[in-house]
């Protein structure tokens, strides 16, 4: 018994050593963003600009054009990253992200009809990205839902949808102008550049709000990786807690995908990776959304200064996303599907 609990508080103290860690490294980076770039300021610098202070040059760079798009980055990653492990736990399928089962793909018919057909500025087209990404999001849970939830069903319409709609997106971009099609595009790859506050503070308002939600929901959610009978019999309220975590999390992608477009395999890679950095028991919640910040914050900064051209944020994460899905699908298919 004694071996038992010495064994869980080491692994009790290993979690928490790896979350302290994925936090340090995520405000370094931050911090790290704040300070490079065509002209470097240093640490003292860039704490006068955060603190108000008037700094000839760095007040205009860092405040006006690096804080807005790091702290963009920052959210949006935690954002992506939150919301896909709530699915993939909810789910008990690492492939049941929003990229993989068609939301990220509402939210951009949606923003690509509004550029092209109706010729929207960057305002209407996140609100209207918002409103396709939860949409869509209800029309899957819906179609799903016959005869009781049943997760891989969902999956599996989910990305029926996604095809649907990625032919959609394909087929408007194939009827734009060429200014048009520049701006789509540009959107479709998800893009830190041109962040604004006015793109930063809707999306941590819904942080401030949905997280916290999120959060409380924690303990059930782990309940649900054990299947819906064995949740309720733990006393889990299974459609309550749902219904909750997937009004949450939707909105949480609503409202990155709004502010940065739809950053590439972000979702479906933080999880997996908080799972294996972190270990099992215990919620992905927070670890996830610390790998989808860092992971935004780094490949940004690769993107803008690796190469000899800037690349935006979704491009690399891109690259990266798409062997590592190889790579996840043969571990699955392997392992039986779980985190």
């Amino acid at each position: 018994m004694q071996t038992v609990v010495t064994g869980r508080r080491r692994r009790v103290r290993s979690r928490r050593s790896t979350i302290a860690v994925l936090a340090v490294l995520t405000i370094a980076v931050f911090a790290l963003s704040l300070m490079i770039g065509q002209t470097f300021y240093s640490p003292a610098e860039v704490l006068q600009v955060i603190l108000g202070q008037t700094v000839p040059g760095a007040s205009f760079t860092v405040g006006e054009l690096r804080l807005p798009r790091a702290t963009l980055g920052l959210l949006a990653g935690f954002a992506f990253g939150i919301a896909g492990v709530t699915f993939q736990t909810m789910l008990r399928n690492p492939l049941a992200s929003p990229d993989i089962i068609g939301i990220n793909a509402g939210a951009s018919a949606a923003a690509v009809f509004g550029i092209v057909l109706l010729g929207l500025d960057e305002t209407a087209v996140s609100f209207l990205a918002l409103g396709g990404a939860l949409l869509t999001a209800a029309a899957i849970y819906l179609l799903s839902h016959r005869g009781g939830f049943a997760g891989a069903r969902l999956i599996l319409i989910g990305i029926g949808v996604a095809a649907m709609l990625d032919s959609v997106i394909t087929y408007v971009l194939s009827k734009a102008a060429a200014w048009d099609l520049q701006t789509a595009m540009q959107w479709l790859t998800g893009s830190l550049n041109g962040a604004t506050w006015g793109a930063v503070i809707p999306l941590a308002i819904a942080c401030a709000v949905l997280v916290p939600t999120m959060l409380t929901q924690s303990s059930g959610l782990d309940m649900l990786r054990l299947g819906d009978d064995t949740a309720a019999s733990l006393g889990v309220n299974v459609p309550r807690t749902r219904i909750l975590l997937l009004v949450a999390a939707v909105g949480l992608l609503a409202f990155a995908t709004a502010a940065t477009g739809p950053i590439a395999f972000l979702a479906f890679m933080a999880g997996p990776i908080a799972a294996r950095l972190v270990g099992p028991g215990g919620s992905l919640l927070v670890p996830a959304g610390l790998v989808g910040a860092l992971l935004v914050l780094v490949a940004d900064l690769i993107g803008q200064f690796a190469f000899a051209n800037r690349y935006p944020v979704g491009v690399v994460t891109g690259v990266l996303g798409a062997p590592y899905l190889v790579y996840l699908l043969i571990r699955t298919n392997r392992s039986g599907g779980s985190l």
